[in-house]
């Protein structure tokens, strides 16, 4: 007689099913996410492409309809009118020295602050700390006329001091690495290089920067940016046209009875190249000590 195939249990005909299911929803909600984040991408790419669009055409081609989403062929002529019609060169460079010292100083300061407010104890810690957070509740536009007298009364207006000085440390960066030196810095590291005969410097430049490079690269890229972006404080304080920065000379693009779209839009392009190089090698730092992180957690 022919053995007869044993029948299988009921629940693992069950689970059979069910288990198609779980991976076909699996892979519907794979599909989905994937789907939203090219989208989003795309979104956030859309802006830089069309800038790149308007930079490489005329005026006339960029309020044209249907909107022209092509690139065009004017854009070493709209160039050259940005080198032509302001200090392209020397508004670069004044940009490049305040933005980078801005960032260098920034993050100095800042974590010195940052490492001390975190690990160590020192009378009227908390209540500075407290006026610290206070200081980020006034908007900064009402600071701009006591900093313009007291630029006037030191003598720096019209010279890149006046940027680069008051701009050395903010409550935002000393608050942002406060917080990540109170949880990622352990204590009893900081009490063995007391106990070894480090001083205060010598513990925050061997035991606090190490551990804080991931924030550190984060705070210079943000400082960067907003030193390279800031348009309002370089407009009151540089009197000097030979000591303008990127964003001012821009604004001398724009006429009150016409504007060469095409023109402005290429000085525009100019501006935020560098930015992206910046954001493209300080990212690297920044990714692989949060991935590092997390690895250890």
């Amino acid at each position: 007689m022919t053995a007869l195939a044993p029948i299988p249990p009921k629940s693992s005909v069950d689970e059979q099913p069910r288990n198609r299911h779980y991976v076909a929803r699996g892979r519907v909600s794979t599909i989905v996410t994937h789907l939203c984040v090219i989208i989003g991408v795309l979104l956030s790419i859309f802006p830089f492409y069309w800038l790149i669009v308007m930079s490489t055409s005329t005026t006339g081609e960029i309020f044209g309809y249907p909107p022209k989403l092509t690139f065009g062929s004017s854009f070493l002529e709209n160039v050259r009118n940005v080198v032509s019609s302001v200090d392209l060169l020397q508004a670069l460079v004044n940009t490049i020295i305040v933005s980078t010292l801005c960032a260098v100083l920034v993050m100095f300061f800042d974590s010195l602050a940052a490492f001390a407010f975190a690990k160590f104890d020192f009378p009227g810690r908390k209540w500075l700390f407290v006026l610290l957070i206070a200081t980020m509740l006034v908007p900064g536009s009402l600071s701009l006329v006591p900093s313009f007298i007291l630029m006037s009364a030191l003598g720096w207006v019209g010279t890149l001091q006046a940027l680069i000085v008051p701009g050395a440390a903010n409550a935002f960066g000393i608050f942002l690495l406060r917080q990540m030196a109170a949880g990622s810095i352990p204590d009893e590291l900081v009490e063995s290089a007391r106990i070894d005969g480090a001083g205060f410097f010598t513990t925050y430049w061997r035991v606090g920067v190490p551990l804080l490079r991931g924030g550190l690269a984060f705070l210079g890229i943000f400082t960067f940016i907003a030193a390279w972006n800031d348009y309002v404080w370089p407009l009151i304080v540089l009197v000097d046209p030979d000591r303008q920065t990127l964003q001012t000379s821009l604004q001398n693009l724009n006429s009150v009875y016409l504007t060469d779209y095409g023109m402005v839009m290429a000085g525009a392009l100019i501006s935020v190249i560098p930015l992206i190089g910046v954001f493209i090698i300080g990212s690297r730092h920044f990714i692989a000590n949060i991935a590092a992180g997390a690895i250890k957690g």
